[in-house]
């Protein structure tokens, strides 16, 4: 019985969680441990919800840090997913995005792993490492269960196949088993594996959806085209992940209803909205003393970042002057009426640059803000400001945020989303440019 392996005494674990944890379901998802301010103190993946999360409230824990987690404990939610390899990216997703305490005090730096593949190489390779190097290699995670990630790379590689080892030429076991692209006995080239590669780092980043999309198109064009060898590669790439049923699903009662989401609440508060912001959108500039000049949009639905929504723009003048380079990105983007509108805008910058934004944005009435380089304050219009909050003369408002709170943690998340968005595109202008 439930009741025989947790704690059930009010002074122990509150009514109202003993109730709550009745009602976990027998899904595979990512669970919140909260403190008594409301604060998340712990996020974890599992399996199947009901079996983890209850292990917490077992008697005979062991663990004395894990019985200090649990002494803090005050209420626990929970997202569900189709798969254990999507609560795999969501929970990674959610550490980074919350930073809680407990994932830091309870972390075995042995169980951090990257997944590192190094595109720059003529045949590159795909590995996990325990840190990143300062190298060019592309790093993706972290990730915090090292045996799982190895799992999930197994699977993928059956879709997109791939070499975990310096390439030689020689043909291997692996070669036969169809998990390495074939390079060496004709099957590919070196350019087609670094597009499967592409593919697969769009699947590690969350961007599956659209990807799906992508290759169900290029498989009806091959085919059109009686190009059926590719059309059989791709259909073998589109099944694959359809059969992973990869896509993460928020039930109505979990993450749909954001109104539980604290750092959105946060925000809401902040702006005087009548509810929590959906869609949060985010921009950023990159460039190299006005050459290769780009912008990015990255797009947060739900507090969580959603790429397939993303977009990125290359600026039709090429100059050094981040004001007017950040004022033609988003003419440009509130020109796409099909693209749904933000909730809220934020910028990558203070009051000048939100300054030069006031009568773009201003007829929209979308609210915008600026987070500072220091990211302790947060630049707002004054007339997006809940008075309740803060009464501030003239037009901007500068709101010390402190940065242990779940809203600086999302901002902060957003701003690092957009700038390495926009790094990643200039970098890939600036090679092309070179090469050509």
């Amino acid at each position: 019985m439930f009741d025989d392996i947790i704690y059930i005494m009010s002074h122990v674990i509150p009514e109202a969680l003993v109730a709550k944890l009745k009602t976990l379901p027998n899904s595979p998802g990512v669970y919140f441990h909260k403190n008594k301010a409301g604060e998340i103190i712990y996020v974890g993946k599992a399996a199947v919800l009901k079996n983890r999360v209850r292990q917490y409230f077992h008697k005979d824990l062991k663990d004395p840090k894990t019985e200090a987690l649990k002494d803090e404990i005050f209420d626990t939610d929970w997202i569900v997913v189709d798969t254990e390899m999507d609560a795999l990216f969501l929970e990674s997703e959610m550490i980074k995005r919350y930073m809680p305490k407990w994932n830091i005090l309870l972390r075995d730096d042995k169980t951090v792993s990257y997944v590192r593949i190094d595109m720059k190489s003529e045949v590159p390779t795909v590995t996990m490492t325990r840190q990143p190097l300062g190298d060019d290699a592309r790093y993706i995670g972290p990730f915090y269960a090292k045996n799982t990630i190895a799992t999930a790379l197994r699977i993928l590689r059956r879709v997109f196949p791939y070499y975990d080892r310096p390439y030689n030429g020689k043909k291997t076991l692996n070669t036969d088993l169809e998990l390495t692209p074939g390079i060496e006995i004709g099957k590919t080239t070196p350019a087609e594996y670094k597009k499967s590669l592409r593919k697969l780092i769009r699947y590690l980043e969350g961007d599956r959806e659209k990807l799906i999309r992508e290759i169900e198109n290029e498989m009806k064009i091959a085919a059109n085209n009686q190009d059926f060898e590719k059309a059989a590669e791709l259909r073998n790439q589109y099944f694959g992940l359809k059969g992973l049923k990869k896509k993460i699903v928020f039930s109505d009662k979990e993450f749909l209803d954001i109104s539980s989401d604290q750092a959105l609440l946060e925000l809401q508060k902040v702006l005087n909205l009548e509810k929590p912001p959906r869609r949060i959108e985010g921009y950023d500039i990159s460039h190299n003393q006005g050459q290769d000049v780009v912008a990015s949009m990255v797009v947060f639905t739900n507090g969580a970042s959603d790429r397939s929504e993303y977009r990125k723009f290359k600026m039709r003048s090429q100059r050094n002057d981040d004001f007017k380079n950040m004022r033609e990105t988003l003419e440009r983007r509130l020109r796409h009426k099909e693209w749904t509108y933000p909730d809220v805008i934020l910028i990558d910058g203070g009051r000048p640059q939100l300054e030069a934004l006031k009568d773009l944005l201003g007829p929209t009435n979308i609210p915008y803000l600026g987070i500072a380089k220091e990211f302790d304050h947060l630049i707002i219009p004054t007339r997006f400001m809940n008075p309740e909050i803060m009464s501030a003369s003239g037009d901007y408002a500068e709101l010390p945020i402190p940065p242990t709170s779940h809203l600086i943690k999302l901002l902060q998340r957003i701003r690092d989303e957009s700038h390495r968005f926009a790094i990643t595109y200039h970098r890939q202008l600036a090679r092309k440019r070179i090469v050509t």
